[in-house]
């Protein structure tokens, strides 16, 4: 299908499905049990069928809450060339993806955007998936998998990089692989024996390999064992060790390594002044970890306000967020944040200007406040957002 063909559909459906997706103010009672989108649609990124920024969250066409395990937003702004889309991994093992798919991010065997969720042919046992900035991994039977943009090389494949890859490719070597994450142009992967795989664009040091090497199949990050978890923001890499330590590599310019430095650093280092680490997320170019008290740190990136700190300074290592309790999931795009709470809310802070925060406004809250998308009781565990743009999506 043509460019412009494609463009028509999406138009033409924006009428056809403006009555299916409703929205649900901050005030609503929380009970809808769809999968949520807001911010800015361009591309469909936000899945309701139509192309229509949302300034509060609408319906994901056709996917509820409790038939997700897992949904990542990749690529970035509102410009077809910053490619924004989603997948989603349902709890039967399926992926569904939507948006732009210029570089065959979707997966579906086509270079055609689609502004609704359909299901990757072919795809099915999936344990985990992420999305990057212009590809997307999947893990089955401890196995990846991987399409989209290999310009990088970042889908491990050792083949051809010229060509988009429009449906899912097997990534060499690797096996019994638990969790992946796919950044901008590089792919991490989290081994059940505790070690971490990367591949694809070196630059910034992102690989962690102890170079700036681009490489086209996995290699092992050295002298780092026991992790727990990781998470994968643009261009810098977090990992949870057995003991509580958060190790970091890749692009600290803006102190999204947390180690009191601006400088990148191509093997692991530690993020200061941070234990007893539950959980860690990584935003576009920030880094937030849950503590065993339940308190929130965050580092990196500030210019818009996106730490929550009351301050638009960078942070070049963790402040603790004493105004922000209870959280389950947080995640963050070009200049914003937002967050899941414990008791089913979902706020956000930073930059607003395209309604990233879904609280029905294009206004930024000032100093640590936040803004509501979604009211308490709402059913919601987890956020994430696209890349390095601003759409969010709450499920």
């Amino acid at each position: 299908m043509s460019r412009s063909r494609s463009t028509l559909l999406l138009t033409t459906l924006t009428a056809v499905t403006a009555l299916a997706a409703p929205c649900l103010s901050a005030h609503a009672a929380g009970t809808d049990p769809w999968v949520r989108a807001w911010g800015e649609n361009a591309q469909g990124q936000l899945g309701n069928g139509s192309v229509l920024a949302q300034q509060t969250p609408a319906a994901v066409t056709g996917i509820t809450r409790d038939d997700v395990r897992e949904l990542s937003g990749g690529g970035g702004g509102a410009a077809a060339a910053a490619n924004p889309f989603a997948v989603a991994l349902l709890k039967d093992g399926t992926v569904k993806s939507w948006g732009n798919n210029a570089t065959g991010q979707l997966g579906n065997g086509t270079l055609t955007a689609q502004s609704f969720p359909a299901t990757v042919a072919g795809l099915s046992g999936v344990s985990e998936v992420s999305a990057g900035l212009n590809h997307a991994l999947a893990v089955k039977g401890g196995r990846v998998l991987a399409w989209g943009s290999n310009a990088s090389k970042q889908l491990g494949t050792g083949q051809d990089t010229t060509n988009p890859y429009k449906n899912p490719i097997p990534v060499q070597s690797l096996d019994k692989v638990k969790d992946v994450g796919a950044g901008c142009d590089f792919s991490v992967a989290l081994r059940q024996d505790g070690t971490v795989w990367t591949w694809g664009k070196g630059d910034n040091g992102r690989l962690g390999t102890g170079n700036n090497t681009t490489r086209e199949t996995p290699q092992k990050v050295p002298d780092l064992v026991d992790v727990e978890s990781v998470a994968v923001g643009c261009d810098h890499v977090l990992a949870l060790t057995a003991d509580g330590i958060v190790k970091a590599w890749g692009k600290g310019a803006e102190g999204q390594l947390g180690n009191d430095s601006t400088t990148d650093s191509n093997k692991p280092v530690d993020v200061a002044y941070l234990d007893a680490v539950a959980r860690i997320f990584a935003t576009s170019a920030s880094g937030f970890a849950v503590l065993d008290d339940g308190s929130l740190a965050g580092w990196g990136k500030n210019t818009d306000r996106q730490l929550g700190d009351g301050t638009n300074a960078n942070r070049t290592t963790p402040v603790v967020l004493d105004t922000l309790k209870g959280v389950q999931s947080i995640a963050g795009g070009a200049d914003f944040t937002v967050a899941a709470l414990d008791d089913g809310s979902v706020i956000g802070w930073g930059a607003n200007a395209a309604a990233q925060l879904g609280d029905g406004t294009t206004t930024a809250p000032t100093g640590t406040s936040t803004v509501t998308a979604l009211p308490p009781g709402s059913g919601i565990t987890h956020v994430t957002t696209t890349m390095t743009g601003k759409s969010a999506f709450a499920y």
